[in-house]
């Protein structure tokens, strides 16, 4: 992908330097507990029911959730820079769509962190938490996307960030607020309701890479990788590699062929009007 180097983003907060690294949730690696919990994988219909994971993190790690080390991998600078783009693009261009919009903050963490919504390990994926307006991120996640579920490419990473700037754009739309009071009301429709907010949020991140192809800013083969991530993340295929087995009743985030349906149909027509929710 095309992209003009900015420097770091105003609305970035860069906390990799706190405590946590490298640190095991319920004795378990990464990749354990990323498994274990994939149904939690991209957080968006209400990070408060997944986030609670203090009890689960090692002695001390609450309290080190928030300091800092003042260790920073370099290496990673230029991701750093590259994600602060694709934020602000991102936001720019729903600046213009969405009367009153304000912008959501981008978190970097290593390990463990303390968001607006609990504490939360590494493993749980990206997420955003409406509590704060903020997305949260741990660089690393894109190694095991790379690694273990074949989606590389830096487009790959900002179809990411640009899904849950779309959980952003739901919560000051009242979207969000509108299905977590339906599901409340009818529980045995909860995870429809969650799947039909996720499937939205594709739809969105589909919307701003059209405008990003519109200006060229995409090259040979980002849509296959964004549509790669997609598929990646898929409720099915997470399902299916944690346990074997697929459970359609407990689906949160939709199958692959959904994921990708829904950020092909944001990027074939760039209209948000094509991102309704989705019947349930």
């Amino acid at each position: 992908m095309r992209w003009r180097d900015g420097g770091r983003s105003g609305n970035l907060e860069d906390r990799r330097g706190g405590g946590g690294g490298g640190r095991r949730a319920g004795g378990l690696g990464f990749v354990g507990v990323l498994l274990a919990l994939a149904i939690a994988w991209f957080t968006g219909a209400d990070p408060r029911d997944v986030l609670n994971v203090a009890n689960s993190l090692p002695a001390g790690a609450e309290a080190d959730a928030g300091a800092d080390t003042g260790i920073v991998d370099p290496a990673e600078e230029p991701m750093v820079r590259f994600l602060s783009a694709v934020l602000d693009d991102a936001q720019q261009g729903w600046a213009q769509r969405v009367r009153g919009y304000r912008d959501a903050k981008l978190v970097l963490f290593r390990g463990a962190v303390r968001s607006g919504c609990g504490d939360a390990s590494a493993a749980m994926g990206p997420f955003y938490c409406p509590a704060d307006e903020k997305v949260y991120l741990d660089l690393g996640f894109f190694d095991e996307l790379d690694r273990r579920y074949g989606a590389p490419g830096d487009f790959a990473q900002a179809y990411v960030l640009a899904h849950e700037v779309g959980h952003h754009v739901q919560r000051i739309l009242g979207t969000a607020e509108r299905v977590r009071v339906d599901q409340e009301a009818d529980p045995s429709q909860a995870n429809a309701a969650s799947v039909a907010l996720e499937l939205q949020a594709d739809c969105y991140a589909g919307v701003w890479a059209h405008a990003a192809a519109q200006r060229g800013d995409l090259e040979a083969g980002d849509l296959e990788e964004g549509l790669g991530a997609a598929s990646a993340v898929g409720d099915d295929r997470l399902q299916r590699e944690a346990t074997g087995r697929v459970h359609p009743e407990s689906f949160t985030h939709g199958t692959s062929e959904q994921r990708m349906e829904w950020f092909r149909r944001g990027f074939d027509s760039g209209d948000v009007l094509r991102c309704s929710m989705p019947r349930r």
